[in-house]
C-alpha cells in the first residue's frame, strides 16, 4: 500500500522494480496474487485463460532484465476511482448475511471497492478461535457481537460509508419479505444449510439476486442466483450429516469416527445429559439378577459413593463388561477382530488414582470453559498421541472435574466443541474405546476435528472467496447477466485452472421452492401422527419455520404469535392424532398444502399411504420424493477425520467435509461447458444415492433400527467443486 492516501492498489515490487499493477487492492489482488505466486506450476497461457475468464480483467507481460522472470500486470478497465464513483455501486443497497470468516473480509472488500450503504445481519459473539482468521475482531472484542464489531473496524478506515449491523438472527420475523425488498442485492456467508435456504426463499419472494459463497481449507465457491435466470439455492442437492447405524456405534466400532460418536452422543450425553434419555450404554450390570425386574441404573451414582469409586465402576462398565458382552456373541466376531475389554485395575493402580491430577490448576469454577483435564494433569500439547494409562488418567480427571467444578451443569449439558473439558472428555473415551477394538488413537488435536467436523480455516480463502463476491455482485448490479459465473478456488492447478470459472445453472423445473412442483409423500397414514409429519418433513427437510399446514380448507396446523389459547390448544391436539383421524383425515391422496407465511413460501405435497418401510434405509418411516439431497458418498475414506486443509488427493471423488464454518461438497463431472447457454440443473428425479454398504464392518443389519448422526449444529455450508473441467468442450455437464 503506497501513497499519503493510502490507495490501495498493490505494487509486487518485491518480484521485480518494473512490475505494476492497477488492480484495486479491495477487488482483485487476492485471486490473482495467488496466481501469481503459483507461478511455478502455471504457465503464461494457464494465466492469461484463467483471467480472460473474468471479463473486466485482461493480462499482459514482457520479459524482465533479470533473467528467466516473466514480468506479469494484470489491469482491469475500471481504475479505484472509476469503480468507486459508478452509479450502480455508488447507489447501492446490499444486505451481508453473515459476519465471520468470509463476512469480515467481505465488509471490507465492499467498504474498499465504493460501496455506500451497507447492512450486516449476524446473531453470533466473537470466540477466541475466530481471531485467527476474522481480523476485523482483536481480543478485547471476544464475547461482543460480530455483526456490531466488523461495523466498527470498517468504518474507522471508511468513515464516511453508512454500515447498519443487526446483532440478530436472519430467520427473526422482522427480517420479513419487505424488509427484503429494500436491497438491490443480498451476499451470504452464512455457516449453516437451514438459513441458507431461508435466505434463498425471502430472496426469491422479494425478487432480489443473491449471491451465495463458501469456503473450507483451500476450496471456496461463489454461486449467483437470480429468480427466473439462474437456479436458486435449492435447485440442487444439498448434503445431509453423516449417519451411522447404531450397531455399529454401539457393538462394531471400525473406524475412529465411530468410537467419537460413542463417546459423544451416548456416553458423554448419559453422563452429564438426561440421565432418563434410552440409549444402549445401560446393559445389565454384571451384579444384577437374570430376572425380568428392570436393573438399576449402573449410570446413578449410588449414595456415599465417591467420585473416584464412580469414575471406576463407570469405567469398568463401559470399556469392560460391556465388551465382555459383545464378546459372548460368538457370531459376531466370526469375521472381524475381537475387541478385548479393559478395566481400570489394569491400566491405573489405585495409588496412581489419588495422584492423580492436581485441581487447583484445572480452572475456576466460576469460568466454567476454563476448566481443564489437561491443565489439572500437566498435559500441555494437544497434538500429542497419549497412552492409553494418559487417556484413562485424563478420563477420571475430566468426569471428578465435571462433578467438582461443573455439578450443577449436570443433567443439562450438551456436548460442544469449544467447552475444553467436554472434548478431553470425549477424546479420552474414544481413545479406550479405540484402544479395545484395536482402532489406531489419535490426538486430541485430531478428536476435537472430528467431534466438532471441524476442517480448519484459511484465512486467504475467505479474502479470495470475498474477492469474488463482489465481482459477482457488480455484475449483478451492472445487470451484466452474460457474465455471471460460479466460481470455484481449487487447492492445485486443476485441467490448467485455480479459479474455475463457470455459467450457472438454468432454474430446475422440478425444484419445489422456485418451480412451486408438487411433492409426494410416502407414510403410513394410520399410523403417523400430524407431529411426525411436522417434524420430520415440514421442519426437517423443507426447512420452515412458521409452518401453515391446510388440507382444503381445513386449517390442521398453524404456528404464530397471534393465536388465542383455545387455537393453540385445538392445534396441539391435532400434533397427537394420526393423519386419518385428523378433524380433515389424511388419506391416500389427499394433497396437503404447507406454507410458510414469513418465507413467503408455499408447497403442496401428494400424500400416498404405505404401510411398510425399510427400518434401515428408511427410519423416518416416510419417504418424501421430489425433495433430494446429496447422493451418499462412497464408503472408502468417508470417516477419515479432517486434515485441516483437505486431501488433494481425493478430487476424484464425491465427499462431503463438514466444516468449523464451511463445507465443501465436491461433485464428481464428468463433462461441462465452458461456453454457451446456461447449464442445465439436474432433475431431482435423475439424482440417485448409491445403495447402502455390504461391509462386514457395518453389518448386523437386523440391529439397525436408528441411526446416530455427527451433529454438525450450525457448519452445513455447501460448495459445489466441479473436479473435471475442460475449456475447451462445448457439451452439456452430466452429473454423476
Amino acid at each position: 500500500r503506497t501513497g499519503a492516501n493510502n490507495s490501495h492498489r498493490l505494487f509486487c515490487s518485491s518480484l521485480s522494480p518494473e512490475f505494476d499493477s492497477s488492480i484495486p487492492l479491495s477487488l482483485f489482488h487476492l485471486p490473482f496474487l495467488r496466481l501469481l505466486f503459483c507461478l511455478q506450476t502455471t504457465s503464461v497461457n494457464q494465466l492469461e485463460q484463467t483471467c480472460n475468464f473474468f471479463p473486466p480483467l485482461s493480462l499482459s507481460f514482457s520479459t524482465s532484465s533479470t533473467p528467466s522472470v516473466t514480468l506479469f500486470r494484470v489491469s482491469t478497465p475500471f481504475p479505484m476511482a472509476s469503480l468507486q464513483q459508478s452509479p450502480a455501486i455508488k447507489g447501492a443497497k446490499v444486505l451481508m448475511v453473515g459476519a465471520g470468516g468470509i463476512g469480515c473480509e467481505l465488509l471490507k472488500t465492499l467498504a474498499l471497492s465504493g460501496f455506500e450503504d451497507i447492512h450486516i445481519i449476524d446473531m453470533d459473539t466473537i470466540e477466541v478461535s475466530n481471531l485467527n482468521r476474522q481480523f476485523l475482531f482483536r481480543q478485547k472484542h471476544v464475547g461482543q457481537s460480530k455483526a456490531k464489531v466488523a461495523r466498527d473496524a470498517v468504518l474507522r478506515f471508511r468513515p464516511h460509508i453508512s454500515i447498519s449491523s443487526y446483532h440478530a438472527n436472519v430467520k427473526d420475523s422482522n427480517f420479513n419479505v419487505d424488509f427484503f425488498k429494500q436491497f438491490n442485492v443480498v451476499l451470504n456467508g452464512l455457516d449453516n444449510l437451514d438459513a441458507r435456504r431461508h435466505v434463498n426463499r425471502l430472496c426469491l419472494a422479494a425478487e432480489v439476486p443473491l449471491v451465495e459463497s463458501g469456503t473450507t481449507g483451500f476450496l471456496g465457491q461463489v454461486s449467483v442466483h437470480v429468480k427466473g435466470r439462474t437456479d436458486c439455492y435449492e435447485c440442487n442437492p444439498k448434503p445431509s450429516p453423516k449417519t451411522y447405524p447404531v450397531c455399529t456405534i454401539t457393538s462394531t466400532p471400525s473406524k475412529f469416527v465411530h468410537c467419537i460418536v460413542w463417546a459423544k452422543e451416548l456416553l458423554f450425553a448419559k453422563l452429564f445429559g438426561d440421565k432418563n434419555q434410552d440409549n444402549d450404554l445401560n446393559v445389565r450390570s454384571s451384579d444384577s439378577t437374570g430376572s425380568s425386574e428392570q436393573a438399576e441404573d449402573v449410570f446413578e451414582r449410588k449414595a456415599n459413593e465417591s467420585i473416584e469409586q464412580y469414575g471406576r465402576r463407570i469405567y469398568d462398565h463401559v470399556f469392560g463388561y460391556n465388551i465382555e458382552q459383545a464378546l459372548s456373541n460368538e457370531e459376531t466376531w466370526k469375521s472381524r477382530n475381537k475387541p478385548r475389554p479393559i478395566y481400570s485395575r489394569d491400566v491405573i493402580s489405585a495409588e496412581l488414582m489419588q495422584q492423580n491430577g492436581n485441581s487447583d490448576k484445572a480452572g475456576s469454577a466460576g469460568d466454567p470453559l476454563s476448566v481443564s483435564a489437561m491443565a489439572s494433569l500437566g498435559l500441555k500439547n494437544p497434538q500429542d498421541l497419549w497412552s492409553l494409562k494418559d487417556n484413562s488418567r485424563v478420563f477420571f480427571e475430566a468426569l471428578k472435574l465435571f462433578f467438582g467444578k461443573r455439578e450443577k451443569e449436570i443433567g443439562s449439558l450438551c456436548f460442544d466443541k469449544d467447552d475444553p473439558l467436554a472434548v478431553e472428555f470425549v477424546t479420552a473415551a474414544a481413545n479406550i474405546r479405540a484402544a479395545s477394538f484395536g482402532i489406531p488413537l489419535h490426538s486430541l488435536f485430531e478428536a476435537k476435528g472430528i467431534a466438532g467436523n471441524i476442517v480448519h480455516a484459511v484465512a486467504t480463502t475467505n479474502a479470495i472467496v470475498a474477492g469474488l463476491i463482489v465481482i459477482e455482485a457488480i455484475k449483478v448490479l451492472q445487470k451484466d447477466f452474460d457474465s455471471y459465473r460460479m466460481s470455484y478456488c481449487l487447492e492445485h492447478v486443476t485441467q490448467k485452472m485455480l479459479i474455475m470459472p463457470v455459467q450457472p445453472f438454468e432454474p430446475n423445473k422440478s425444484c419445489c421452492v422456485c418451480s412451486e412442483t408438487p411433492l409426494t409423500l410416502e407414510i403410513d397414514t394410520n399410523h403417523s401422527k400430524l407431529r411426525d409429519f411436522v417434524e420430520k418433513i415440514v421442519k426437517a427437510k423443507l426447512s420452515m419455520t412458521s409452518p401453515l399446514i391446510m388440507h382444503g380448507s381445513s386449517l390442521l396446523y398453524e404456528v404464530g404469535d397471534d393465536l388465542d389459547d383455545a387455537m393453540i390448544a385445538n392445534y396441539s391436539a391435532n400434533l397427537e392424532k394420526v393423519l386419518s383421524s385428523l378433524p380433515s383425515p389424511v388419506t391416500s391422496g389427499t394433497m396437503l398444502t404447507v406454507e410458510d407465511l414469513q418465507q413467503e413460501f408455499t408447497c403442496n405435497i401428494n400424500i400416498k399411504h404405505r404401510e411398510e418401510f425399510d427400518e434401515e434405509n428408511e427410519p423416518d418411516g416416510m419417504v418424501l420424493h421430489g425433495w433430494t439431497q446429496v447422493p451418499t458418498k462412497p464408503k472408502d475414506d468417508d470417516d477419515k477425520p479432517p486434515t485441516g486443509n483437505g486431501d488433494s488427493s481425493k478430487t476424484s471423488q464425491t465427499e462431503t467435509v463438514e466444516a468449523e464454518a464451511e463445507v465443501v461438497v465436491k461433485i464428481n463431472i464428468e463433462e461441462i461447458g465452458a461456453s454457451g447457454n446456461k447449464r442445465k440443473a439436474p432433475d431431482s428425479r435423475d439424482i440417485s444415492t448409491d445403495p447402502p454398504s455390504n461391509d462386514v464392518n457395518e453389518a448386523t443389519a437386523a440391529n439397525h433400527k436408528k441411526v446416530h448422526k455427527i451433529d454438525d449444529g450450525d457448519d452445513e455450508e455447501e460448495l459445489v467443486m466441479l473436479d473435471h473441467w475442460d475449456i475447451d468442450t462445448n457439451k452439456k455437464q452430466k452429473l454423476r
